[in-house]
């Protein structure tokens, strides 16, 4: 299978399930608000498996599974018993950490929140005892797919967070209509009841069970077969184990930077108290997930599933010592993932507040979040580039050296963040400290290649500079199209049609999404850039058919 239809297959997955995504965070917003206090309690509580998932285990697995996989086709069995072995460490693994963390709630919200009212916490805490077992799910959904992508089965790991999303979204259904809409925080957070928190972080730990077993049934499709096997001595493990111990550090970094940035942005709520002008919102931990999610949509879509289509044969020519290809295919990664990277910053950026409407049902929640999702987006480039070389050093085994880049770019965020809450106004906190990151992970992708050229030789970046000066010249003008069409249809003043209502804001988004794109894409064809031809070949054979 190509590396292109591979990742259309993986990005056909990837876009209905952020579709999805965006409907069942658009619902959420409406049900509990994104600049509310139950809404950064429920924001706090839902990312705590994730979090914890990424401190023990999440990149180990991203990391050492695939190599060790494609390794072990070699034995005799097809590495059947080597998959065995490690499906039942995790299960064993997971089982264990998520009773751990489930009865430690109270002490994890506590860790990731500042300044919060009892009444607050304890909401938040209740709604991590139903979130935190997500964290078995989460491990057992990546091991299966894992082990689906080393077989170059790339669809069911990008096609199951479809039905989570599914399930989420009929789960937010129900309790909407038992409890209604509550998007500016009416309900006090002392009165939520049981049974409203059981339904809306049950289900969303429903929808992440589902997106896991689901995997089980493309397991028997492919004829693989799982036996809980306990000998783990003597099986080469040992070798997944070393390489896992610096991608472990990596993440335990990662997530110190992280439980600092929650925590700042969390400290912003008290602003909230003070806020005389009704025009202003104040965004905090629920306006910077939903961010997350906006800038994760054009990432998770392109960079993602190229980066795990080229993950796999990146590995076989590490595998046959074959570094020239290694190269040769990261460079070519890195080229297409710039090019579309380049044109997902551009969009969003001068569709930040009409985007961020359609989340917010009020004007002074979307400009706040469009605050965010543009401070966010400027490191989204950097962002993808970080990511795809990471994925040619856990190819070549190397977890040490990512989690030097890492470790660099979390100390520089870390001591941003601490000087964005000591001199930032909380109306502009959590932007500050959305540009801080931006800018650490701009350091971390320059010295991420100067790592890569220093152990491994020159990439020949020569090309990729020139073709992401390219594409960035393309963006410019049609960044400029676009933003000519938004004043054009009204600008983003009280009362304009691109933000005017929800419906408005969708139909200005596609319509001035579509003239950015169609213009980059002519720029890039005049300059003779041939990403575009590849990327719209399927779209020429359709036509053609």
């Amino acid at each position: 299978m190509s590396i292109l239809r591979s990742s259309l297959i993986m990005a056909s997955g990837t876009v209905m399930s952020r579709f999805l995504g965006i409907l069942r965070a658009i619902l959420i917003a409406a049900t509990i608000g994104v600049t509310t206090n139950a809404a950064d309690a429920f924001g706090v509580a839902n990312q705590l498996p994730n979090n914890v998932y990424a401190i023990i285990v999440g990149g180990v697995l991203n990391a050492v599974l695939v190599p060790q996989i494609v390794r072990a086709r070699t034995h005799l069995d097809g590495g059947n018993a080597y998959i065995d072995r490690l499906l039942t460490i995790a299960i064993v693994t997971f089982g264990s950490i998520t009773v751990l963390t489930t009865v430690s709630a109270p002490l994890l919200v506590s860790l990731y929140t500042s300044d919060w009212e009892a009444d607050q916490l304890a909401l938040a805490t209740a709604f991590a005892y139903w979130c935190l077992p997500q964290l078995f799910f989460y491990g057992l959904y990546s091991l299966l797919g894992e082990v689906l992508n080393a077989k170059s089965k790339f669809g069911p790991y990008m096609w199951a967070p479809v039905l989570n999303n599914i399930v989420a979204i009929i789960g937010m259904g129900a309790f909407v209509w038992q409890f209604g809409f509550d998007p500016t925080g009416q309900q006090s957070v002392a009165d939520w009841t049981q049974q409203q928190i059981s339904w809306l972080a049950g289900s969303a730990t429903l929808g992440v069970a589902s997106q896991a077993l689901i995997l089980l049934v493309f397991w028997k499709k492919m004829g693989l077969t799982f036996k809980f096997n306990f000998s783990w001595r003597g099986v080469g493990l040992g070798p997944a184990m070393k390489a896992a111990s610096w991608t472990l550090g990596m993440l335990i970094v990662t997530q110190i930077g992280g439980i600092v940035q929650t925590a700042v942005a969390s400290s912003s709520i008290q602003g909230r108290d003070q806020l005389v002008d009704s025009n202003v919102a104040i965004a905090s931990v629920a306006a910077m997930s939903i961010a997350w999610l906006i800038f994760m949509l054009p990432h998770s879509v392109a960079t993602v599933s190229i980066a795990t289509a080229y993950f796999t044969r990146m590995s076989e020519h590490a595998m046959d010592k074959n570094f020239d290809e290694l190269k040769k295919d990261l460079v070519e990664g890195l080229r297409t993932i710039a090019m579309i990277s380049v044109l997902a910053t551009t969009a969003l950026i001068v569709l930040a507040y009409p985007v961020s409407r359609v989340f917010v049902g009020e004007l002074p929640g979307a400009v706040a979040l469009g605050n965010v999702v543009i401070a966010m987006v400027v490191g989204l480039l950097p962002f993808s580039f970080v990511f795809m070389i990471q994925r040619a050093f856990y190819a070549l085994e190397d977890t040490r050296t990512p989690f030097i880049f890492t470790f660099v770019q979390v100390l520089v965020n870390i001591t941003g963040s601490v000087l964005v809450w000591l001199y930032v106004e909380d109306i502009w906190l959590v932007v500050g400290l959305s540009l801080v990151t931006s800018a650490s992970i701009l350091i971390q992708s320059g010295l991420s290649f100067a790592l890569f050229r220093r152990k491994y030789g020159a990439l020949g970046e020569g090309g990729l500079a020139i073709a992401t000066t390219k594409f960035i010249g393309a963006a410019l003008l049609a960044g400029g199209a676009g933003y000519w069409m938004l004043q054009a249809m009204g600008g983003t003043v009280a009362g304009a049609f691109p933000i005017d209502s929800v419906l408005s804001s969708v139909v200005s988004c596609v319509t001035i999404g579509l003239v950015i794109s169609l213009v980059y894409i002519l720029v890039l064809k005049l300059l003779r850039v041939k990403e575009v031809d590849i990327l719209l070949a399927p779209v020429v054979r359709l036509l053609r058919r």
